[in-house]
């Protein structure tokens, strides 16, 4: 089967490592992919390599000085659409509402729901929700949010996790990296996904403030974005100024660096306010560090049983707080075992029988 999977970025964001993982998934097992995506801010391939099974196609998208998201979304579509041929696949699988929209037929996964304020990133959103003839959710708590407003029925089949390669990094041969990132770090709580209203960044401000954990630092990882969170950022910056916080906000991680970071935090805080599945703080669990995730139903749905959950600033105070001071031996067992059920490769063959449904 010849199967177009489309992104909108070469970034490491959810649905961009979602994309890659996918593809590598189903070339294994011996479908015919290709993955295309724009090249943002000059990048000319993805932000780690990807197997030579999957053929890439990176279309340039050079940065405009002074663009608003806006017209910025509006070019990448447009992009998009001018470099893609859909001729000669049998499925086009689109990752996000901007791709959705540079196709005229296409399969969607919608990881979550978002509600838009800029014109021209609402009409995206509500187009790429209607317009696909199928739909795939990582959740289904997603699903249901597509149900209850659209009348959607989505196929949910989950991320996978690869969950080898950040169980390694909390190995005893790996002990080397992770000491590293304490000795330059300390005793930290980790976010990643970097800072935005989605994420919940200001919430977790909000909770780390409440601990009495002098020694404990709050550290942010992440944040390519293709929106304009400059005005979040600087209400985030003074907020943490007049709650006497010092962030250390690294930007992006290597790829090979990250499962380290990970592995090394004494507790990974998943404050967002909108999830379709929770990626990160799943790759978390895998290494066995101590979740504490917002009080949502899709973080209920899948982390039921291993991670602590807080509805506000001071529910994730405790949370944190707890996981920090009592270890818990049986949470993490669960959490190592949920993240080694969920592999790409079960989610490939999901897709596949999708996919036979929707071509034969």
């Amino acid at each position: 089967m010849r199967i177009a999977l489309l992104s909108y970025s070469t970034k490491p964001r959810g649905g961009v490592v979602h994309t890659l993982a996918l593809a590598e998934a189903l070339a294994a097992e011996g479908q015919d992919v290709t993955v295309w995506t724009l090249g943002r801010g000059g990048d000319s391939g993805f932000f780690r390599p990807v197997d030579p099974a999957v053929t890439v196609r990176v279309v340039p998208f050079p940065d405009v000085d002074g663009e608003g998201v806006g017209p910025r979304i509006l070019r990448s579509i447009d992009a998009l659409r001018d470099a893609f041929d859909p001729a000669g696949y049998d499925i086009v699988h689109a990752q996000d509402c901007i791709s959705a929209n540079a196709v005229d037929r296409c399969v969607r996964t919608v990881h979550h729901i978002d509600h838009f304020t800029t014109p021209e990133l609402a009409a995206c959103h509500e187009r790429a929700i209607v317009r696909p003839y199928a739909h795939v959710c990582v959740s289904a708590a997603v699903a249901d949010e597509l149900a209850t407003g659209w009348g959607i029925k989505a196929t949910v089949i989950p991320n996978g996790v690869e969950a080898g390669r950040f169980a390694a990094a909390a190995s005893p041969e790996s002990a080397p990296a992770r000491q590293r990132w304490r000795e330059r770090l300390g005793r930290y709580v980790l976010s990643v996904g970097g800072i935005e209203p989605r994420k919940g960044s200001l919430e977790l401000l909000e909770a780390f403030a409440r601990l009495a954990e002098p020694d404990v630092r709050l550290v942010i990882a992440g944040g390519e974005t293709l929106f304009d969170y400059r005005d979040y950022r600087t209400r985030w910056e003074q907020r943490a100024a007049e709650l006497g916080v010092s962030p250390v906000v690294l930007g992006p991680v290597a790829h090979d660096e990250l499962p380290f970071l990970v592995a090394a935090a004494g507790v990974f805080a998943f404050p967002s306010i909108k999830e379709g599945f929770g990626l990160a703080a799943m790759e978390a669990v895998a290494a066995g560090v101590p979740l504490v995730t917002s009080d949502l139903p899709v973080m209920r749905e899948v982390f039921g049983g291993v991670a602590g959950f807080g509805s506000d600033a001071a529910g994730l105070a405790r949370e944190l707080a707890r996981a920090l001071a009592e270890p818990d031996p049986a949470r993490k067992a669960a959490g190592e075992a949920l993240a080694a059920r969920y592999t790409w490769s079960a989610a490939a063959r999901s897709h596949i029988k999708l996919y036979h449904s929707l071509t034969f």
